[in-house]
């Protein structure tokens, strides 16, 4: 099996460093490695590195699937998940903001069509 070298610490502080700037405080960012068909013509899973944080009941997943190519997401549960469009993104800041964004336009829109409480 096929294995995508770790997230530098130089990725690990764009990440970090994007979630203070979006949420004004300091997130856990937690590893992890997932298995990664990297084309849907692949029959071999490649082991990915991983990171993931929450906030606000949501998750957020971001996949090193080679050098500077990462795919990402977000849930709520496992049956919610949702992503940013881009199946693939050549640049870490860009793919973490896009998944940010991505997340607060759902967030917005399930808000206007929440029934109304009162």
């Amino acid at each position: 099996m096929q294995r995508v070298s770790d997230f530098s610490d130089a990725e690990l502080w764009t990440i970090e460093s994007t979630l203070v700037e979006r949420y004004g405080e300091k997130l856990p960012v937690e590893l992890a490695d997932a298995e990664v068909r990297l084309r849907p013509t692949d029959r071999e899973l490649t082991t990915c590195p991983v990171a993931c944080w929450s906030h606000g009941g949501a998750h957020f997943v971001v996949i090193k699937t080679g050098d500077q190519r990462y795919r990402c997401q977000f849930y709520y549960r496992l049956h919610q998940q949702f992503g940013t469009g881009v199946e693939e993104y050549d640049n870490l800041a860009d793919a973490t903001v896009s998944l940010l964004q991505a997340q607060a336009d759902h967030e917005r829109e399930q808000a206007q069509h929440a029934p109304d409480p009162g």
